[in-house]
């Protein structure tokens, strides 16, 4: 897989390294792409370009590319790179990186954003599943589609505790994808029973959020902004 990622940041480079280790073709854009910054992901490639600039961003060479990663510190070019990249190279897949969360409603497929990763809210969520019980979190939101990843720690007394996974009749739209189980990742099959404690992670909709943490955790939920705007 190609991917292109503007922004060279401390940010930009970790996503480099990951892809890279994992067999990834990587091309670096940034205006400051000095030989120091190079010199911290030399199998990287790299382009000293502004990345909102079309001449660099063909140079850069988007129309071949399977991913654009825009992971800038400005908002602004952030979105930009985004909707360029889409409208006028046809990027299968962009991923923006959103840095103040007032902005995040912007991050959507209008501004060519198929993946909008806000720092301030995946915190938010690692806090909140680190201490809560019961609670279902939303960890990631897919803008295109709809879909998010949210994970829930069943509580002790649920209902579902000893329940085969093949038994339960989750929402529609709704998926479990993975168990963690004393810190061990579990691929879940039909078969496997759900136990107290189990970290569960879903893929689900907004609109079967409720119904899903109803259902394994009865009586726990906590009103969210969503409900407050229906209000």
């Amino acid at each position: 897989m190609r991917v292109v990622i503007a922004g060279a940041g401390s940010v930009g480079r970790s996503i480099a390294r990951e892809l890279l280790r994992n067999g990834h073709s990587v091309l670096l854009v940034d205006r400051e792409a000095d030989g120091e910054r190079v010199s911290k992901v030399p199998d990287a490639s790299w382009l000293q370009a502004d990345a909102c600039e079309i001449e660099a961003l063909s140079e850069a060479g988007l129309a071949d590319c399977d991913v654009v990663v825009a992971a800038t510190g400005d908002d602004k070019v952030n979105l930009v790179l985004s909707l360029l990249a889409k409208t006028e190279f046809g990027v299968p897949r962009t991923v923006a990186r959103v840095n103040n969360p007032k902005n995040e409603w912007m991050f959507d497929e209008a501004w060519g954003v198929d993946v909008a990763v806000s720092t301030p809210r995946l915190m938010t969520a690692l806090v909140e599943e680190a201490v809560s019980v019961g609670d279902l979190v939303r960890i990631f939101e897919f803008q295109q589609g709809r879909a998010m990843m949210v994970e829930m720690t069943l509580p002790v007394g649920s209902p579902l505790s000893g329940s085969r996974v093949g038994d339960i009749p989750f929402p529609g739209d709704t998926v479990l994808t993975g168990i963690i189980r004393d810190g061990s990742p579990i691929a879940p099959s039909r078969d496997d029973a759900l136990e107290p404690l189990d970290e569960l992670l879903f893929i689900t909709t907004p609109e079967a959020e409720a119904e899903l943490e109803s259902m394994l955790s009865p009586g726990h939920r906590s009103p969210r902004e969503d409900d407050l705007d229906e209000g």
